[in-house]
């Protein structure tokens, strides 16, 4: 039975798809994210048949993840400087440009692990610059009050393509193979440099401070996320989580292939429990932080990812790996989703590109350990 309350919290929760620019930036990002996560089976696969070593493996997720860590101060201080919607639009079409020489490399039949790696890594590095912008302008699109539901909805739209996209990409490697996968993830780009060019920042919100000088924009956001204790603090629960949860993601696709016994569709089949698990994850946090508080959802977030991979490790069947998987989805977006949330409130506009940034390179550089 649907009470008063519930609608209004039905309404709350997609209140900021009644912003017209929300909504068509999050349609893009939405195609973009499925794209990628089609890329990430793919390149993941591609490796263990090229050097199917754990060492050269997880150096897939290194190269993703690397760059992030390395760029993501430097695009920060870019995104509190710059137009963000510009540079936004800068890096999907260097983005796009690179697959799309990437997958005439595999078409010709040239591609080498290193190879594999250098790729992987650009469009890390496009990720790196693109990430504090995109999450810097969320408050500039909705009212403040649709802030926290607008966040979360961009964490669905990240889960629903964990969802889609690694099935889809599964199925698109077995039938059409690497190139086709590539190919889609380059035009996903695209759609997304689209919504750029539609979107003109509205008038009122234009910046009027003097523009900083990058080296100086940079001290400033590190000096500021020092002396912020809220900021401080979300950084080194992220760090203590993401170091050793980021184990599973860096293996996964020898789990599936050497612990479970299976091919690119059962890769692709785990990687959607993650994100089907995380899709209901996303829509049962606000309930769960009401009911026992952010630390509470964060320690429960951790204690299913640690059964989560124990599963992976011992379960040895198909169907404890894609059980796996569905627990640690949901027990990821539990802690990300409550760390981001901690990240966004705890900074003011002015540095807002510059602090996600400094979290986001704790959150990646956790992953590259």
């Amino acid at each position: 039975m649907t009470t008063p309350q519930t609608q209004a919290t039905a309404a709350s929760a997609f209140a900021p798809f009644k912003y017209r620019i929300f909504t068509v930036l999050w349609m893009a990002t939405l195609i973009s994210n499925i794209g990628t996560w089609m890329f990430n089976v793919t390149s993941g696969w591609i490796m263990t048949e090229l050097s199917p070593s754990p060492f050269m493996v997880s150096l897939v997720q290194v190269a993703t993840a690397l760059p992030i860590f390395i760029f993501a101060l430097p695009a920060g201080a870019l995104g509190d400087i710059f137009d963000r919607r510009k540079l936004l639009l800068v890096t999907q079409i260097a983005s796009a440009a690179a697959l799309f020489v990437f997958a005439a490399i595999l078409w010709a039949g040239h591609v080498s692990a290193w190879g594999l790696l250098l790729f992987t890594f650009l469009t890390g590095a496009g990720s790196a610059f693109a990430m504090p912008a995109w999450q810097a302008i969320v408050p500039r699109l909705v009212a403040k009050e649709a802030l926290q539901p607008a966040i979360a909805l961009n964490g669905v739209s990240v889960n629903i393509a964990r969802a889609i996209g690694p099935a889809l990409g599964g199925f698109i490697l077995v039938a059409a193979g690497a190139t086709a996968t590539v190919l889609f993830d380059a035009v996903t780009y695209l759609f997304v440099a689209a919504a750029l060019l539609w979107w003109r920042a509205s008038a009122g919100k234009t910046d009027t401070l003097p523009r900083e000088h990058m080296v100086g924009a940079m001290r400033a956001g590190l000096r500021f996320s020092l002396r912020s204790q809220a900021l401080r603090s979300t950084i080194i629960r992220a760090l203590a989580f993401f170091t050793f949860a980021s184990a599973y993601w860096a293996l996964l696709p020898l789990i599936a292939k050497e612990l479970l016994h299976g091919g690119p569709g059962l890769y692709g089949i785990i990687l959607t429990a993650l994100g089907a698990g995380a899709v209901a994850g996303t829509f049962l946090i606000g309930k769960l932080r009401k009911q026992l508080g952010a630390n509470a959802v964060v320690a429960l977030g951790t204690l299913g990812t640690a059964l989560a991979m124990g599963l992976f490790a011992y379960g040895g069947t198909a169907t404890l790996g894609v059980l796996a998987g569905v627990l640690a989805g949901l027990s990821w977006i539990m802690v990300i989703s409550s760390l981001n949330v901690s990240a966004q409130t705890a900074l003011p506009d002015w540095v807002r590109a510059r602090g996600l940034a400094i979290f986001q390179m704790m959150f990646w550089g956790a992953m590259t350990a």
